[in-house]
């Protein structure tokens, strides 16, 4: 019976063998279209660039002439005159008023015969419009600031996952003049992988520092709009809310209503004007600040905090190398005692290599490094979870001394050739 099914078995065997090969093939390459997919394609909106002119937007005009191209320069002369009523400027006449005017930013215009209707945006220089104006001199600007525009609508929240009216609204509006340093993400490429509505709730400060580290921002604000639509091609709902830092804090909210769909673009770049007056008071009131555990290392330390930091650093070293019994009481040749010289220990890096098979565990990794004695820094050379993360650490002693201190705090340790690798 053996010999009889034997033959039976082993070509359907070969069979399948060879219908597994193709299928293998075709899920490898669908694999490989769907991640291609994920970052493919118009993702974002590219900021415009910021310049620290005065800006007036959303300006009507409504004026006629002879025919339409006088009836234009009428309409956008009326636009310069109402620009500069609103950022109250003494009254000085149209030609030098027309001298001032770096740029008219056309929003919306109808053209007829005689007739001009359009909302207009004027940009004043500000270093020949300052002196007019009383300048404000140099003011005090907020640290970069992380800026994710979260809108949430039809159940879904989006930022750079696809081209969407709030990430635009704040992609095209000036902020150069603005005390607040916006730091505007385009969603190219991986960013909008990694840029998303679930990062807002993250509060692990790991993840957050090599967020923030990438985009050289020292904290995060996010502007958050919830549209909800009566009907299709109806009136708008607008509930926006500001919120800031990694824990993602409530700092105000507002509400705004358009009439259609024509009218939202208007409505969402009036509340990201109005979102900049709510982090301008926060700031100038000390709520909206560099959040205390993310790291400052593009804040600017004064050089009276950096001499205490750096008196502290000395006498935590003392304590230590007393605890050590490297500085004691000596004879000296008149018979009494002294204190022997503090030996500096020199500070070298170390790289360190620590398993991370989840975020927890990248966290702990961190926080165990930082807590063993003799570290003086570390820097997160890369971030692999589910793998294996690199730390560049700073310490005050040998790699054998910093082995000896990890192993001292729990965790397993191989040395190599100028690196450890670290597990539990």
């Amino acid at each position: 019976m053996q010999s009889q099914v034997a033959p039976s078995v082993m070509p359907s065997r070969r069979l399948s063998l060879q219908f597994a090969a193709p299928i293998a093939l075709v899920l490898g390459v669908l694999g490989a279209a769907s991640l291609f997919a994920q970052v493919a394609g118009e993702r974002g909106i590219a900021p415009v660039a910021s310049s620290t002119d005065i800006e007036v937007s959303g300006i009507e005009v409504n004026v006629t002439s002879d025919n339409p191209n006088d009836a234009r320069m009428n309409g956008w002369l009326e636009a310069q005159r109402i620009a500069w009523e609103r950022i109250d400027g003494p009254e000085i006449p149209d030609s030098r008023l027309q001298s001032l005017v770096s740029a008219v930013v056309v929003e919306e215009e109808r053209l007829g015969p005689r007739r001009y209707i359009a909302r207009l945006g004027v940009i004043f220089d500000r270093q020949r419009a300052g002196s007019l104006l009383g300048g404000e001199g140099a003011r005090a600007r907020s640290a970069p600031m992380l800026t994710l525009p979260v809108m949430l609508t039809g159940g879904s929240a989006v930022m750079f996952e696809y081209r969407n009216p709030w990430q635009r609204a704040w992609a095209e509006t000036q902020l150069g003049s603005s005390t607040i340093d916006y730091v505007r993400p385009s969603g190219a490429g991986g960013e909008s992988l990694l840029l998303t509505y679930g990062q807002t709730g993250r509060r692990s400060r790991a993840w957050w520092n090599t967020v923030l580290d990438l985009f050289s921002a020292a904290d995060v604000v996010t502007p958050v709009a919830r549209l909800e639509y009566s009907w299709p091609g109806g009136p708008i709902e607008g509930q926006f809310t500001a919120r800031y830092g990694p824990d993602n804090r409530y700092l105000s909210s507002f509400t705004m209503r358009a009439d259609g769909p024509g009218q939202l673009p208007d409505m969402l770049r009036r509340a990201v004007a109005r979102f900049d007056e709510i982090f301008r008071r926060a700031l100038a009131d000390g709520t909206l600040r560099p959040d205390p555990t993310l790291s400052l290392d593009m804040v600017e330390i004064s050089p009276e905090l950096r001499a205490l930091i750096e008196q502290g650093r000395l006498a935590e070293a003392v304590e230590q190398a007393d605890a050590d019994g490297l500085v004691g009481p000596v004879a000296t040749e008149t018979g009494t005692t002294g204190a022997q010289p503090v030996q500096t220990a020199t500070v070298s890096s170390i790289s360190v290599q620590a398993a991370t098979p989840d975020p927890r565990s990248f966290d702990a990794a961190l926080t165990g490094i930082r807590g063993v004695a003799g570290v003086r820094g570390l820097s997160v050379s890369s971030t692999a979870i589910g793998g294996t993360s690199v730390v560049q650490v700073n310490f005050a002693g040998s790699i054998t001394e910093l082995a000896d201190a990890l192993r001292a705090a729990g965790w397993q340790v191989t040395v190599g050739n100028n690196a450890l690798a670290i597990a539990r």
